[in-house]
């Protein structure tokens, strides 16, 4: 494999095509790209697997930076439903908020979100870290395997429906629980990992304000009496 080029290699969107855009950075010549005029376009930033750097100076549509393995993106402003989606590894930020399904289904990596987030934050999660600086909308981390969330503000009611083994915590006010989901004890391995997760988002909050959650495990087996429950 060819030396990557020490030079920023920028694409403007107004003039150009995502699918170009992804093609590139699938099989990238630089180490560092900047994206101009996204304009809200679907799936910038795509499909990364290789440790290349992209800043994307606006707000992006669905899917960005989906499927990332290895890269770093940061997106300057807003994105819409299903941001980092599947990422295996690698980091990704959002400077503005975010909606729905932000890091949906996602394997591994981090993702940092400066605003807030939609409804089902971290859907499905199967070992990403998700850090927020703002709130998170109903449902979030419904049916989250692994993982751990890092809530700064509010959480909407129904979080962590359905839950395996991530850890969730949140600095702010939390509605109902989901289902299986309960409050749970903050030991000092929590307090450690808390702090790392905040220091690696660049956010400054005192460990001291989180409260976790997490599974319940009721939830592991079927029992035939309760049919009917389920």
């Amino acid at each position: 494999m060819a030396a990557l080029g020490t030079e920023t290699i920028t694409v403007d969107l107004a003039s150009g095509s995502v699918r170009a855009l992804n093609a590139e950075l699938h099989d990238p010549s630089a180490k560092l790209y900047e994206v101009r005029n996204p304009a809200g376009a679907h799936a910038v930033a795509a499909g990364i697997d290789r440790g290349i750097t992209v800043d994307v100076r606006g707000h992006v549509g669905y899917y960005a930076a989906g499927m990332n393995d290895g890269g770093i993106v940061t997106i300057h402003g807003n994105a819409g439903t299903g941001v980092a989606e599947n990422m295996m590894s690698g980091t990704v930020r959002v400077t503005g908020d975010v909606s729905q399904s932000a890091g949906a289904t996602a394997h591994g990596g981090l993702l940092v979100i400066g605003g807030s987030a939609s409804m089902r934050c971290g859907i499905s999660m199967k070992g990403v870290d998700i850090v927020v600086g703002g709130s998170v909308g109903p449902m979030s981390a419904f049916m989250a395997q692994a993982g751990r969330m890092v809530v700064c503000g509010d959480a909407g009611d129904g979080l962590g429906d359905s839950i395996y083994e991530a850890r969730l915590y949140v600095r702010g006010t939390v509605g109902a629980l989901g289902a299986d989901c309960v409050e749970k004890e903050v030991r000092d391995e929590h307090r450690s990992e808390l702090a790392e997760l905040l220091a690696a988002a660049g956010l400054e909050h005192d460990v001291a304000q989180f409260r976790r959650y997490g599974s319940a495990r009721r939830l592991y087996h079927f029992h035939s009496e309760q049919a009917g429950a389920y």
